[in-house]
């Protein structure tokens, strides 16, 4: 399959954090919300475009914006795919491991 020349497509999220110190956990795990909700659309993450992530006060606590980009490569193969990185598909590894776990209890 060839992923070079395909479409990029933003996902994003924004929001209000209020205490500075949960930040950087709350940062990962947008992401990996972004990053379901892209699977669950037949998306692929881009590993080689850094996500985006500004915050500013507001005087309260801080504004935010995440952006996380990713190419369409089906619904079924984004099961399988955990990202592309430059023009090479990343497998999920974990499904793999999975698959060679299921064929090591019939030997």
């Amino acid at each position: 399959m060839l992923v070079s020349h395909k479409n990029i497509k933003r996902f994003y999220l924004n929001g209000e954090i209020y205490d500075d110190a949960l930040i950087p956990r709350l940062k990962n795990q947008y992401i990996d919300i972004l990053k379901n909700s892209m699977i669950c659309k037949g998306y692929a993450i881009r590993y080689d475009i850094d996500p985006d992530f500004t915050i500013s006060y507001n005087g309260r606590g801080f504004d935010f914006e995440l952006s996380v980009y990713g190419v369409y490569v089906g619904k079924k193969r984004a099961q399988w795919i955990s990202g592309i990185d430059g023009k090479r598909i990343v497998e999920n590894t974990t499904q793999q491991n999975k698959l060679n776990e299921s064929f090591s209890h019939v030997v």
